[in-house]
Order: structure tokens, then sequence, then C-alpha cells
């Protein structure tokens, strides 16, 4: 429904709903990791900045193209391209179909695997271990896709208008004063929970960048700070720390990612702190790209 619907306003309250939809599938699968990712970033970031990105239309259609044409040129694309996506998605549903069904009904799968070398990864929760250790080039691969993303948003932002909005009132002030804290306490929770339970750095990292949109939206000078060499050492340091511990691991063990099993338990939080705050300020970064003026340089 989101896909066809030709109000784009509404097409991104089905994806947050869709997001949220997700998140309950996730928790009855026995995933609250997955969840909590799902809510933050797939459904509250995203649908953060697809509004924002709807708002910036709104702004070229009216100072660029006129509200008219802008419409006749959304609906002419949207129907050049309704077709050849309608055909994409069938082929891809039906490769997923197959894929599901060519499934043995009795499958080993890892979980034993994973059981037998959890105590050698240094954490005890399973979706960490495999996440930090028996898979971290995924976690650090996540990591570049946001980095690029931003970059690209940065690469456009001189060719896109920009619009600056605050939402200023007493409840969203005092909502803010409590939500902000308490959402960094949250995150410090799930980044320290997360080597034993539910939880890590991306969890962290997302609502830590919910606490930073927060503050953006109640009128605080945070585009002030995120403008120097700083911020862009802070948006690398999880990437470059990634880099750094696989450069160390190939020198002492031989293998890509493989940390020694007496330090991996201090280079996984190591790694996960580093990352939380990149995630975080990647995504408050985004929004910020996405729906801040940017102040004119002296």
């Amino acid at each position: 429904m989101s896909l066809a619907s030709q109000n784009l306003f509404k097409a991104i309250v089905l994806f947050v709903t869709f997001g949220l939809l997700m998140a309950l599938a996730w928790v009855r699968l026995n995933a609250p990791d997955v969840a909590m990712a799902e809510v933050a970033i797939g459904a509250g970031l995203t649908g953060a900045l697809l509004l924002a990105s709807l708002a910036r239309l709104r702004e070229i259609s009216i100072v660029e193209i006129g509200t008219s044409n802008f419409k006749t040129n959304i609906h002419h694309t949207s129907y050049n391209v309704r077709w050849p996506l309608f055909i994409f998605l069938v082929i891809l549903a039906m490769g997923l179909g197959y894929a599901i069904f060519s499934l043995p009904e009795h499958a080993v799968g890892l979980q034993k695997v994973v059981e037998e070398k959890l105590q050698r990864s240094g954490v005890s929760n399973p979706v960490t271990g495999v996440l930090l250790n028996f898979r971290a080039y995924d976690t650090f691969l996540e990591m570049i896709v946001l980095l690029v993303a931003l970059l690209g948003i940065w690469a456009l932002e001189d060719s896109i208008p920009h619009t600056k909005t605050i939402l200023s009132s007493p409840v969203l002030d005092a909502l803010t004063g409590l939500l902000v804290p308490l959402l960094i306490l949250v995150a410090a929770y799930l980044l320290w929970v997360g080597a034993h339970a539910p939880g890590g750095a991306f969890q962290a990292g997302s609502v830590l960048g919910a606490a930073g949109v927060l503050l953006l939206l109640s009128g605080w000078q945070l585009q002030k700070i995120f403008s120097s060499f700083t911020l862009r050492f802070i948006l690398v340091a999880g990437s470059a720390l990634f880099l750094a511990v696989a450069a160390l691991s190939m020198l002492i063990t031989g293998r890509l990612l493989e940390y020694p099993p007496a330090q991996a338990s201090s280079l996984i939080f190591m790694l996960e702190s580093v990352a939380t705050v990149s995630i975080g300020v990647t995504l408050i970064t985004l929004f910020l790209s996405a729906f801040w003026e940017k102040e004119d340089e002296k």
C-alpha cells in the first residue's frame, strides 16, 4: 500500500506503520534486538527523514517549478516507473518464495556452532557474539553504508533549497528536558547490557540519535557544534576503529577480525562504545543535513 499510494504523506505514514508491525513480528519471533532496531531506525528515524524529505520536495515545488507542474511530473514519473517496479517486485517475490519452499524441513543451521563457540567470543549474548565477533564485517559494512548515505546527502546539499523548522512550545520544551536525559541513559544501558542480553551498538546509537533529533526540533543550536573537524572525526571513528582492529587481528592471529580470546571482551566493548557514538552522531547529522538550514560561512 505504501508503494502504490499516490499521496506521499500517506505513503510515509504507511511505511512507518509497516515498520512498527515488523517490530511486533520480530518480538513474536523472540528477536527483541532486531525489533528495537526496527522501531528506532526503520520506523522512527527513517520516518523522520522521509518527512523531512517531503518538506524539501514541497519547498522545491513552490520555489523552482511550481506546484501544479511538480504534481504533474510526479504523476508522470510514477506512471513510467510503476510497471518496471511491479515486475521487479514480482520477480523478487518469486525468488524469495522459491528459496523458502526449497529449504529442508529439518535444517540444522548454525545454532549449535554458535553455542559451542560463544565462550570464546567474549560475550554471552549470541546476537552480539555473531555481530561483533563471528561476522563483525557485517556490522562494519552497515556503518559504512550509513556514512556513505550521509556523504551522498552532503554531495547534493548545495543543489537543494534548505528549510529550517523549530517546533517551539512549552510542552515540547518540558518533554525535551525530561526525555533527552532519559534517552541518553537508555542508550548507555543498551550499550552495557548488549554483552549478555538484547541490546548493542545499533540499538544504543539509534536511541542516542533520537535524543539528538528531539533536541534539533526543540531549537537547540546543535548545527554550530556539528560543523567542525570534531564532527568528521566522530563520524569516521567507528569505521576507523574497526579497520584498526582488523589490521591488528591480521598481524596477531593471521585472520581478519579474529580477536584473541583473552582480549575479545575488551575489544568488543571498545568497538561497541565507539560505534554507538558514531552511529548516533551519523543519524543526527543525516537529519540535520536533510532538514536544517546551513549557516552562512563567515
